[in-house]
């Protein structure tokens, strides 16, 4: 029998309308055929810089066993409430005295303020990192600003559309304003599908540059991967960003492994006055995607041409449990690094603004109070939570709790 069934194709539209609102929309039309031709775009998927693993690797056994060891569940949570700064709006209300500032909303969400201009990256306001507003992971620490009184942001930066990073309510809010915004090329179908119109996108492939409010924005490499669905077909795009202003150059690193671009990036763009750069939800059971906080330091000073420069934010740490290490590590593990090499590092509470360079720009490790107490017994501090080394046997996504699914897994 040749043909396609009538009743399979009176089916599609019925099956389309059951899809969460938050899977976005797949790229069409005149944006699918600019991704075609990306020459980042090959053999139907975006292609990384570098060769990557996008699943987790490794014995599903093994990784079960780390995942749902009780004492280690309990590690991976503060053990006490994460405080939020509490002037945060009282803060933002006077100009930065050296035109620069930022401000760490938690996870990879940061407010920079630059030259006059206002940066808002990865604006994640939802309680959850998830498709749905019943399970996935939750928050650890309050948003420290309501959205709607942060005030006007010039322009909004996507890294890539993992739940963790491009947050539905966040952008229907955001959608509301007259921002502008700036993402990664496919990732524009996700946002006019929640409302923000085309004229208020700037969607770029790697190496293009936009120009917003006098800012220059340029969409540069990263090694990851993309999907928000069920199919997740790689078209969308991830990327790093920097911005650069008239006095002022920043980088957000989105999420990455480590590669051999971030010299070419510091080459092309830099040295930066600051860097935002993830160093959390690491596993040795998905090593090409994410950096531990040794890998995120020598990225910083890859940036920088190969000296201590400027001052390294970490991010993507603190907020959401996304990853079998402790919750303090990533932090604990980025003060050891920059010691090692003299980096200068900034570790504010979420949100409290720090002007990098400023003499007192927090460099006090916050979050010791609230770890969770040790098992009696067991090895503590950073890098002392089991971390084995991958086997050779991929992991099934159904060896995770889908309430916590890390987001290697799958957000």
């Amino acid at each position: 029998m040749t043909g396609s069934d009538p009743g399979s194709r009176s089916l599609r539209p019925r099956l389309r309308a059951l899809r969460p609102e938050a899977f976005g929309a797949d790229p069409s039309g005149a944006r699918l055929e600019r991704i075609l031709r990306s020459p980042n775009f090959a053999d139907g998927v975006f292609q990384n810089p570098v060769g990557a693993r996008t699943r987790p690797s490794g014995s599903m056994v093994e990784f079960a066993k780390i995942y749902f060891h009780k004492e280690q569940r309990v590690r991976r949570n503060p053990g006490a409430p994460v405080p939020v700064h509490p002037t945060t709006l009282a803060d933002l209300a006077k100009p930065p005295v050296s035109g620069l500032r930022l401000t760490w909303m938690g996870h990879s969400s940061v407010l920079a303020e630059i030259d006059g201009r206002r940066v808002l990256f990865d604006p994640v306001w939802g309680e959850r990192c998830s498709p749905f507003p019943f399970a996935g992971p939750r928050r650890l620490h309050p948003v420290p600003v309501p959205l709607a009184a942060l005030g006007p942001v010039d322009v909004v930066v996507i890294s890539h559309d993992h739940y963790d990073h491009l947050d539905l309510p966040t952008i229907k809010a955001l959608a509301a304003t007259d921002t502008v915004f700036a993402v990664p090329l496919g990732v524009g179908a996700h946002l006019e599908h929640w409302g923000v119109s085309a004229d208020r996108l700037r969607e770029l492939d790697w190496n293009e540059t936009t120009k917003v409010a006098g800012l220059s924005l340029t969409a540069t490499p990263a090694r990851h991967f993309c999907g928000r669905g069920l199919r997740n077909q790689q078209y969308t795009l991830w990327a790093s960003w920097v911005v650069a202003g008239d006095e002022h150059r920043i980088f957000h690193s989105g999420d990455t492994g480590y590669f051999p671009g971030f010299k070419e990036i510091g080459a092309a763009h830099g040295p930066f006055d600051a860097t935002m750069i993830q160093i959390g939800a690491y596993s040795e059971y998905w090593p090409d995607i994410h950096m531990t906080p040794e890998e995120g330091m020598t990225a910083h000073l890859d940036l920088q041409g190969g000296a201590p420069h400027g001052t390294m934010l970490p991010i993507h740490w603190g907020t959401f449990n996304l990853a079998p290490h402790p919750w303090e590590e990533p932090g604990e593990g980025t003060l050891s690094a920059a010691g090692r090499v003299g980096a200068a590092i900034a570790l504010p509470v979420p949100g409290r603004p720090f002007e990098p360079g400023a003499a007192d720009a927090p460099a006090e490790p916050w979050w010791r109070p609230f770890v969770a107490a040790p098992v009696p017994g067991a090895a503590t501090g950073p890098g002392s939570a089991a971390r084995p080394a991958a086997p050779s046997r991929p992991v099934s996504a159904s060896a995770a709790d889908p309430r916590e699914e890390p987001e290697a897994v799958g957000s």
